[in-house]
């Protein structure tokens, strides 16, 4: 890949990032996309693409991956540079310009920064119990219901991760049991009221303690606090225990963080010239993460750094139903 020079460089492609290189395009600047995973999508590509998502203006339910490839259909009528399967390393200022090399060698010059990467690279948390079963019948994520259609189910976990799968799961499944290790959960309250109303099986105060089978799994072994340990038929079992984030090289940056989230004003700007931040990444007071608070925030983001490109242009931009 040759080197890149553009506008706007937006590291991380997910929901965020799309739509930041969609409103880049709409406010008429070349625009490069950057992101360590090899699909466009994020977490939601990642981790729960079948995942049905509720709180997207418009869209009373929508798919995760039905979400995806209409920011991806968006974004396109800006003509991005995609670098993907790659990772931001280092960030250098120039008087009227930033450079950021990639772990490739890759270097990109735009005249702004979007860091749109949400919690970063993630990886998720193991299961003692499961060392040697990915693949086997174990798995952290569900990136397709089908495989498990038939099979008996465990879920470990008490997140929503752990009860959205649950939930969906439960219609096709022979069997889903859910086991956590205390009786309270982190999931939110409708979708726990749904699973504990479902024929989901709910075992709490547990741990997931064997996996049996010869190739491919066949029993889990879960133990309950002043019970005799449970035995379960299982054919599959999903680790949701959450992951462990990590920001790499971002952190070397020099930028404001706050518990692993970079700080912003109200313009989206950081602490760095020409670098701002939209989406899950970014900290200030009454933050809340959602993907609907990442689409405005990039609209924001992008329209102030248009000005820092161009002083002589408008924060506002008018409506994209005007142009």
């Amino acid at each position: 890949m040759d080197d890149v020079t553009t506008d706007l460089l937006i590291i991380g492609a997910g929901p965020t990032g799309l739509f930041s290189a969609y409103y880049a395009g709409f406010r008429g600047l070349s625009v490069a996309v950057v992101d360590s995973l090899p699909e466009l999508g994020g977490q939601i590509t990642a981790m729960y693409p079948e995942k049905a998502i509720l709180d997207v203006a418009g869209f009373p339910s929508v798919k995760g991956r039905d979400l995806v490839e209409g920011l991806v259909a968006q974004a396109a009528t800006a003509d991005p540079t995609y670098l993907l399967d790659r990772t931001a390393t280092t960030l250098e200022h120039g008087e009227d310009r930033v450079v950021v090399t990639l772990d490739d060698g890759t270097t990109v010059t735009a005249g702004a920064v979007l860091i749109t990467s949400g919690i970063g690279k993630f990886s998720p948390r193991p299961l003692p119990a499961g060392d040697g079963w990915v693949g086997r019948g174990m798995e952290f994520f569900v990136p397709s219901f089908a495989p498990y259609a038939g099979k008996d189910v465990v879920i470990v976990g008490g997140g929503d991760s752990a009860f959205d799968w649950a939930q969906h799961l439960e219609p096709i499944a022979s069997s889903v049991t859910l086991v956590h290790r205390r009786d309270a959960f982190r999931a939110h309250e409708r979708t726990v009221a749904a699973v504990k109303d479902s024929s989901v099986r709910i075992i709490t105060n547990a741990q997931v303690t064997e996996l049996r089978g010869e190739n491919h799994l066949e029993e889990v072994v879960v133990s309950v606090d002043g019970e005799e340990p449970h035995v379960l038929e299982a054919q599959a079992l999903v680790a949701a225990l959450g992951f462990i984030a990590d920001l790499g090289a971002i952190q070397q940056w020099g930028l404001e963080t706050q518990k692993r989230h970079v700080v912003v004003d109200s313009s989206m700007r950081t602490n760095l010239p020409r670098v701002f931040a939209a989406g899950d990444i970014t900290d200030y007071p009454g933050k809340v993460r959602l993907i609907a608070v990442g689409f405005g925030e990039a609209a924001t983001a992008v329209n102030n750094a248009a000005v820092v490109l161009d002083p002589s242009a408008h924060v506002f931009p008018g409506h994209s139903s005007e142009a």
